[in-house]
């Protein structure tokens, strides 16, 4: 099995289908977005393949150690990770293709309208261990 990070982003992607941003849906969208994505979840774990999901806050702040014991925060002239991922789900999956066809199911989520967001997630695969064989 290898895992997978799925990444949702709010934007730095292609537009998604259904373009409306969350903020502009009724709170009837909001919980059927999140009871989709629950249930979807919670389908994963019944087949081992969940590991974690988060959404995230859009609060955020970038911070460094400047050398003097005292790290400056700042908001800086980059895209900020607050401004482009809006969460994301681990998964376990036993081949690439099976991470993408999770992926692709993850994107039809309900949107505004109860029409799928059919949004882009990127799924990185996490870094395995080098293995070092010796005769």
């Amino acid at each position: 099995m290898a895992k997978y990070l799925l990444l949702k982003h709010y934007r730095g992607g292609p537009t998604p289908a259904n373009d409306v941003p969350m903020d502009r849906w009724t709170p009837e969208e909001v919980a059927a977005h999140m009871r989709y994505m629950s249930d979807f979840a919670a389908r994963l774990e019944e087949n081992g393949e969940f590991v974690d999901s988060q959404v995230l806050s859009s609060e955020g702040t970038f911070v460094r150690h400047d050398g003097e014991g005292r790290p400056p925060v700042t908001d800086g002239p980059f895209a900020e990770t607050k401004d482009l991922i809006a969460g994301w789900m681990v998964i376990d999956v036993d081949t690439y293709e099976r991470a993408l066809d999770v992926a692709g199911e993850l994107s039809a989520a309900p949107g505004a309208g109860g029409k799928p967001v059919q949004e882009w997630l990127e799924v990185r695969p996490f870094l395995s261990p080098c293995v070092t064989i010796t005769d």
